[in-house]
């Protein structure tokens, strides 16, 4: 404590025996760092970065790029640090003044760094291109928050290092509270991790039509909590990512063409040679449609239905746009009618006969008979009366 008094007083006793040209000189100092710094930035710094560039990786650029402005503020840092150790007294000797100028490097640097984490930086494109994600993928922006978060966390305990505070226990409370907090919030942290699995292993992106056992609809954001889901009621569902990554996905957006099946049911009066010319007659309509692909078609006389003939239709359109799917569907569905109508083939509906034996039948009318006689009989005893 005496020492430190005793070094103040010595520079203050310095400060008063200081003359005009030593500090004119420590200034002008200060005034060419100043003028180089915009030299450096304009001309020296644009021409390093050009030699840079032609170099077969863009590391050194990205680099350059990201300490441009850190680089601006160490020329002043710089300037004032010469100017301060001409002039005739040992103020840059002083622990305080050099712990200063020690934590504004260790702040450039993390700056510097922490420019260099941007989600727009080259390093994270091409982490991007390396993995294959999509440009809507969110786990670029998550990592770069991450990683800034960790150089700024970072850099402020090394500067409080270099002032001698001790930060052993503060880390031993941040491990102690992060156990608690975890506890706390298992949903949460179930969730950020079903966003994870969800952004990586990507089932589907923004804009895909998506159907899972809770929920069906258009995508429309995805986030480390849960994601948005426009269903064709015109509605937004919000499902939890853990929800989501613990379901089967099925992503009709990745068709890359639609299934069209039903079955065709006619009369069992329908001649045989009539129902294969039906047969044939859909197998060649499908086959000559041009929005039809031509990968698989299935036309077959399949069963004996209760009460139909039942022709089995199986094909897929090259669109899969709901709209268009619908048209062709029922494009086919009025010349398959066509088709049916030109062969004299009637379309069955459910329906049931009654077949009764001849001797049943003379015994119902006996009893019909012997009813209507004895209601006769009743009548005209009620009138005697």
């Amino acid at each position: 404590m005496d020492n430190s008094m005793e070094r103040w007083r010595m520079l203050i006793a310095s400060f008063q025996r200081l003359e005009w040209i030593d500090i004119s000189i420590a200034f002008g100092i200060f005034l060419i760092f100043l003028v180089f710094r915009k030299l450096f930035t304009k001309y020296v710094f644009k021409f390093i970065v050009s030699l840079t560039r032609r170099t077969p990786t863009h590391v050194f650029t990205d680099v350059l790029l990201s300490f441009e402005k850190p680089l601006r503020l160490f020329w002043i840092v710089l300037g004032t640090y010469l100017a301060l150790l001409y002039l005739p007294f040992n103020i840059t000797t002083t622990e305080f003044v050099q712990h200063i100028y020690r934590s504004f490097i260790i702040m450039l640097l993390g700056w510097g760094l922490h420019n260099y984490m941007s989600a727009h930086s080259a390093f994270f494109f091409r982490f991007a291109k390396r993995v294959e994600l999509d440009e809507d993928s969110m786990l670029v922006p998550f990592l770069s928050k991450i990683l800034r978060f960790s150089v700024i966390a970072l850099t402020i305990v090394v500067i409080a290092g270099e002032w001698g505070y001790s930060i052993s226990g503060f880390i031993a409370g941040l491990g102690l509270g992060g156990l608690a907090f975890a506890l706390a919030a298992q949903d949460t942290i179930g969730n950020f991790f079903g966003g994870i699995i969800i952004i990586t292993e990507k089932p589907f992106s923004k804009g895909d039509w998506i159907k899972t056992p809770s929920v069906e609809g258009t995508v429309e954001d995805i986030t480390f909590r849960s994601t948005q889901i426009r269903t064709f009621a015109d509605s937004i569902v919000t499902v939890p990512n853990s929800t989501l990554a613990n379901e089967p996905i099925t992503n009709w957006s990745q068709m890359t063409k639609r299934q069209i099946t039903f079955k065709v049911g006619v009369t069992y009066s329908t001649p045989r040679h009539k129902l294969e010319s039906c047969v044939h007659r859909i197998d060649t309509l499908l086959r000559e449609h041009e929005e039809v692909n031509q990968d698989l078609i299935m036309v077959r006389f399949s069963d004996f239905n209760n009460s139909s003939l039942d022709i089995f239709v199986y094909f897929f359109t090259n669109t899969t746009a709901w709209t268009e799917w619908y048209r062709i569907k029922e494009d086919i569905n009025f010349k398959i009618m066509n088709i049916l109508e030109e062969e004299g083939v009637e379309i069955a509906f459910p329906s049931r006969s009654l077949y009764v034996e001849k001797d049943h039948q003379d015994v119902m009318q006996e009893m019909l008979k012997e009813e209507v006689e004895e209601d006769h009989t009743a009548a005209n005893e009620k009138s005697s009366k």
